[in-house]
This record gives C-alpha cells, structure tokens and sequence, in this order.
C-alpha cells in the first residue's frame, strides 16, 4: 500500500465543482467503472462524491493502480477538474470531474458485509454490529452532522446571553432522581460506590449558590432503565440553571433559543411566544402530558351523557370517581373494520383499560357495540354530543382517569398513524406547566411526589403541603415538540427547611437525608439565591428536527433493546483478578451462589 508522503488534500468531494483547478482528495470508493481503455471511479466523503478519471493519457502505473481498486478502498487522488462529458444532475459534483494524475492506495478493504449505500433493506442488527461501516452511508453522517449544528448553535446562543459552560463530575454521590443509577466500584474506597450521574441537577444547584448565576453544560447523563425508541441509556443535554429567575424567565431564555436554533440549522421561522398548556388540560384534551398538537381529534367527556345508562361498564367507572371518554375518528369507517378494532382494543387492554368500546358508522345505521344496553334515542343524543356523522368511527373508554386518559390518548396517537393524520415537515412546540406536585399511589396507598425532590410548589399551594396534596402543583414545566418530551424543568427549593420537608415527602428519614443530601442542605444555610433551570435532551431534539425514527439514527454507537452494543459486545465480563482489586464477589441471581469470573 502506497504512502501520503508529501501529499495532502486540499478538498473535500463534495465541494470540487470549479474547472481548472488542481485539487487533491481523499475518500473511500463507492463504485468502480472498467471500460478496458477508461476507468471511473466514484470517490466518497462526508460531503458527497466525485468522478475520478483514468483515460490513455495516464501513466500506466496510475491506470494500473486504478483498475485493482474496489469498494472501500481508502484513496488519495490529485488532478485536475475538468467539464464532465454526460452531466449527472443527482450528483452535487455532477458536472465536474479529476482527470487523475497521482494515485494512491492507503488502504484496502475487504467486500463489507452490506453495500455502503443511501438507501439499505439490510436488517438493522447487521448494520449495528458494524457500525463504523453503516456510519460510512450518507444519511447517517448527515444526522451526527445536524447534531453537531444543534450542539454549535446553543453553544453560540447560550454564550451570547452571559451562561459560562462548567463541566461537572461524571463520579458522583448515588441520590434518587427517578431511575436506577448506574454504579462504579471504587478500587481505594473497597465497598463504596461512585454514580454515574442521571443528570448534573445537585451540582448546577450549587454551582447557583456558589453565585455562577447563569451555568450552560452539554451533560452526559446515564440511567438504566428500559429502552425504547425515544431513550438509550445514556444520553446527552443541553443542561442550564439560572439565578435571580423564576417560571417566566426560564421559558423566555428557552423560547430564544429555540428561535435562533430553528432558524440557524434548518431555516424555519418560530414564532414566540410558544403556545402553554396546564398539564390538567393536557391531560382532559389529549390523555397525555406531551401531546401531538398536529392533529386534532380531540377526547370528550361522555360521563354526563351515559351516567344513568344500565350498562355496568360506564356507570361503574362513574360511580367509582372515572369517567367515560370517547374519540371521534372521521370518515374512518372503511379504514377501522371491526378486525381493526379488535386490534385496538387488545393494544388498549395491554396498557392498562378493560376493554374499548366502539360505534362504527360505515352504513346507513351506526353499529355499536353496546347498543342493546342504551335507551331510545340515547345513541342519537351521544352521536349528536359527539358530532359524529356517517363515516366516522367513535372509540370509548371507561375506567378512573388515570386510566382512561393515558389508554385513549395512546389509541387516539395509533388511530392518527393508521389514518395518516400526522402531517410531516410541520414543528409544534408546546409548553406543559402546573404539574402535581403529588400523585396517589395504589400500592402504598399513600401521596407520592412527581418531580425529583427539589422541585419548588406554587407559591399559592404551600399551605396545602401537609393537609390537601392533591391540590398541590409544582413550578414544573416540560417542553413537548411533536409529542415528544425535549425538557423538564423547575424552580428548585432554596429554604432548606421547605428542602427537608420534601425528602420527608419522599419517605426519606433524617438519618438517609443526612446521609445522601446533607451537603445540599448545609450549602443552603449559607444563603441561596432563587433559581431554576431545565435540561433539553439532545438526542431527542435530533432526533424530531430530522424526522428519524429512533435516537439510533442520532446516535454515533447506540445501545439496543437490551442495553447491550453489538458492535463491541458490551457489556462484558471482568476476569477475576479485576473483581478482587475492587472486592466484588459474583453471584448467581438463581441460586444467590458465588459465581466464578471468566
């Protein structure tokens, strides 16, 4: 294989479009075209592809060299750009190419397990395993592109408006935030745990108290907890905290930012101020906490209408405190049959509801599926509350609330897909504020907090705290883009006795707060500025902006459903001599007996 030796590139292919010029590229191959007496090959960066040309004008050696080469050799070419003889139009450098002077081999390759193009049906676990090959296709390199801008443009706007960027640690104390930490035995400390943090939440708090008023950080964070398509176990936020603020001031620095990021990377105007929602009615209009506002249809409150009907499975749900609410789909009748609908009930039944009931109105009579329970005339009154018409299918759900608006919001969002609803290319930002602070838990029959314990009450709710916590609500707020969760954020505590009372309200005792947050609130006696922040996740923010699919398609080198990464295949065993140094024994989960370490 030849040597760069004194040959450097000077451009990038994508960007060799002026005639005359002398120019050297570097690349991977994409494509080689033997004609016998004239070679082309297609050489490939991240900025796109150039023609290369061999004809009988070039040193032998040279057209040697060209013809012995195949798909992903690594290629180093000087020559001149010269008028391509058949335009390619697909081709940002289609009008050009290099008439090849110099060539050299600095790598071959053997044929890759699947052909590096746009567009590939290989099955994503193939690609996964070598993904340094799939990061070569060019739909993928311009994804870690963007996120690259996205990273860029907050760096920009976050330091035009006086945040200083401060790396916090990525060893911390294990505190609860809602997942399970990940943790890192100390090899000096023998028995002690390190933590990798779920967010820099206690750190940006005291960066606040150390008086560094205004704190930007691209945070690592890590949580293990199931994935799915939207989380990995570890990801990346744009992470800030600010002093002297509260909910207001928080929204508007965002709202910038979200201004000037859309503008900058993909050209779309937003415009501010972005619409806001109380999570009640987020909840009551969508049965969700981040909502897809693209499409309308709507839940609705049927309870009022059917509270005196004889059929047992809503005047159950209303006698127990829940509801009856319904979703109209229009004029999906021929595309929601009944074996449709089947399907919908088992998907509602998997998440928690009893059943789904329906009206289907595809002929001239409406079919329903608990008809023969209703009154006369009480099936028009419900399609009339409704507004529902031939051709529309409506789809119910009895249960408490906290059932019946997650299950419906869930179906209302596969009934949109199945329909095509959801309009593309279309940007809906929607602020969610007033959380609970509290909510019921069933199992411990007890008032639970929502929020990590830092959270701040409305300042009108805190008489509330100790006898009426479901009138509690949180100085909490989330930002929802197209459905998705991008944001949390709050206003934290800063009276230290407000503080202790919130781990108490977690079931903390003195002993544990003392042992996992004492610092926090002995850096709070030495006074504490009003603050607050939020953390916006890159990787989602990514991955709307694009459209893809799932944070795979934004991540460099993703986990998979399993937590594990094919390529590497980690995680992996530690020998034993490892294990000791740290002094960890390993034990079988089945039979709780030591285990040997490989």
């Amino acid at each position: 294989m030849d040597l760069m030796q004194e040959l450097r590139r000077t451009c990038y292919c994508g960007e060799v479009t002026k005639e005359g010029e002398t120019v050297v590229v570097g690349g991977f191959v994409q494509k080689v075209r033997n004609l016998g007496n004239l070679i082309f090959i297609d050489l490939r960066d991240r900025t796109g592809i150039v023609q290369l040309a061999f004809n009988d004008q070039t040193e032998h050696t040279i057209f040697e060299k060209a013809s012995s080469c195949h798909s992903e050799y690594v290629l180093l070419a000087k020559g001149t750009v010269v008028k391509r003889a058949s335009v390619n139009p697909d081709m940002k450098t289609g009008a050009v190419e290099i008439i090849v002077d110099d060539l050299r081999i600095l790598s071959k390759a053997q044929t890759p397990p699947f052909e590096i193009t746009d567009e590939t049906k290989v099955n994503e676990e193939l690609r996964l395993k070598y993904r340094y090959l799939d990061l070569r296709r060019a739909p993928l390199q311009h994804n870690l592109i963007m996120r690259h801008k996205i990273a860029l443009a907050a760096r920009e706007y976050f330091y035009a408006n006086d945040f200083i960027e401060i790396e916090t640690p990525m060893m911390m104390k294990s505190t609860p935030e809602g997942a399970r930490d990940y943790l890192i035995p100390s090899r000096v400390h023998n028995g002690k745990f390190y933590a990798l943090p779920q967010s820099p939440q206690i750190y940006k708090q005291l960066l606040m108290v150390s008086g560094m008023d205004r704190y930007i950080q691209i945070a690592r964070c890590f949580r293990d907890e199931d994935l799915r398509a939207d989380r990995q176990p570890e990801f990346t936020q744009i992470d800030l905290e600010m002093s002297f603020v509260d909910v207001e001031d928080i929204l508007q620095i965002t709202e910038g930012f979200v201004k000037y990021l859309f503008q900058k990377v993909l050209h779309i105007e937003i415009p501010t101020p972005l619409p806001r929602m109380t999570y009640q009615e987020a909840m009551e209009r969508y049965g969700s906490d981040k909502p897809d506002t693209r499409f309308g249809m709507e839940l609705q409150d049927l309870s009022a209408i059917v509270k005196d009907v004889d059929f047992m499975v809503f005047r159950s749900a209303i006698e127990a405190g829940g509801s009856v609410r319904a979703i109209v789909a229009k004029n999906a009748a021929s595309v929601l049959t009944r074996k449709e609908i089947d399907k919908l009930t088992e998907k509602a039944k998997g998440i928690g509801a009893k059943g789904l009931a329906f009206i289907r109105w595809n002929d001239t009579t409406p079919t329903c599926s608990f008809s023969k329970f209703l009154p006369e005339g009480k099936l028009k009154e419900i399609l009339e509350s409704l507004h529902c018409e031939q051709g529309d299918v409506v789809l119910i759900v009895a249960d408490k609330n906290k059932v019946t608006l997650p299950v419906l919001g869930a179906i209302r969002l596969e009934v949109a897909k199945k329909l095509q609803l959801i309009p593309e290319g279309v940007f809906h930002f929607l602020w969610i504020t007033q959380f609970p602070f509290f909510e019921w838990d069933d199992e411990t029959e007890n008032w639970v907090a929502m929020h990590h314990p830092f959270t701040m009450p409305m300042d009108e709710c805190l008489p509330y705290l100790d006898t009426e916590p479901a009138k509690v609500t949180a100085k909490a707020f989330d930002l929802v883009l197209n459905g998705t969760e991008l944001s949390s954020g709050s206003i934290r505590i800063t009276n230290y006795e407000l503080q202790e009372k919130m781990f108490q309200a977690l079931g903390l005792t003195e002993e544990e707060i003392e042992a996992k947050f004492g610092f926090l609130v002995e850096a709070y006696r030495y006074g504490a500025p009003p603050h607050g922040g939020l953390g916006i996740g890159l990787d989602r923010l990514a991955m709307v902006m694009l459209q893809a699919e799932s944070l795979r398609d934004v991540v460099a080198f993703p986990k998979v459903q399993n937590a594990s990464e094919l390529m590497s295949a980690c995680p992996s065993v530690v020998d034993k001599e490892s294990l000791d140094v740290l002094g960890i024994q390993m034990i079988d989960p089945k039979n709780n007996q030591q285990t040997e370490a490989e």
